[in-house]
């Protein structure tokens, strides 16, 4: 393995039925507490039914899910904000890690990261993050999230193979536009699927991520 590789996500919502057999994995992975979700599933969707003035209905109704984690950031803000180095990212695969004996539980990671990737485990008081299951990669196997997924939709490796394979877009809603920490994600869209930013739809499963 290279010493400047850097390994990420791709994720197409044109395949993605919202299953969240990745949210389930990833969370099982980490004996996750209620509450904290390592991997989510979003499901994002607006639009509404129109019925016109000779009684037919137009319907420009639309949704899509986006199952996302932490992105492993080439400018990962959560390091920056953490006062203990226990967030770090490491130089042989590019994965972002909390080194829990450093950890003091103090959600700075957490308050700094626009994809709500760290979450505080409200029983060790430490922070919990998707880590890409670096012991795996590091024996040549895929991440649980992309193995447990039942529509293929999630791919992982180096991120520039990544980019080759599938293009670079990275921005689209409910996430925030991908300027902000360069994240180590592809997403692969559809005619549905709407910009960082969008007003256009809002998240239907609040109470799930």
């Amino acid at each position: 393995m290279s010493e400047l590789t850097q390994y990420g996500f791709y994720f197409d919502t044109r395949k993605c039925n919202g299953c969240k057999a990745c949210h389930i994995a990833c969370k099982d992975k980490f004996d996750a507490e209620l509450g904290v979700t390592p991997r989510r599933v979003y499901e994002y969707g607006g639009g509404q039914f129109t019925e016109g003035e000779n009684g037919t209905v137009s319907c420009d109704v639309f949704t899509y899910y986006m199952s996302i984690s932490c992105n492993h950031c080439s400018e990962p803000v959560c390091v920056k904000a953490c006062p203990t180095g226990a967030m770090h990212k490491r130089r042989e695969d590019g994965l972002v890690h909390v080194a829990q004996d450093l950890c003091i539980g103090c959600n700075s990671c957490a308050k700094a990261c626009p994809y709500d990737a760290p979450q505080l485990d409200p029983v060790r008081k430490v922070m919990v993050k998707c880590d890409g299951c670096f012991e795996r990669v590091q024996n040549g196997q895929q991440p649980l999230c992309v193995v447990g997924c039942t529509q293929r939709a999630l791919d992982f490796g180096p991120i520039d193979e990544l980019r080759a394979k599938y293009g670079e877009q990275a921005s689209i809603a409910p996430l925030p536009s991908a300027t902000i920490t360069s994240p180590n994600l592809i997403i692969g869209t559809s005619d549905m699927t709407r910009p960082s930013g969008s007003l256009d739809g809002r998240i239907q499963n609040p109470d799930e991520v």
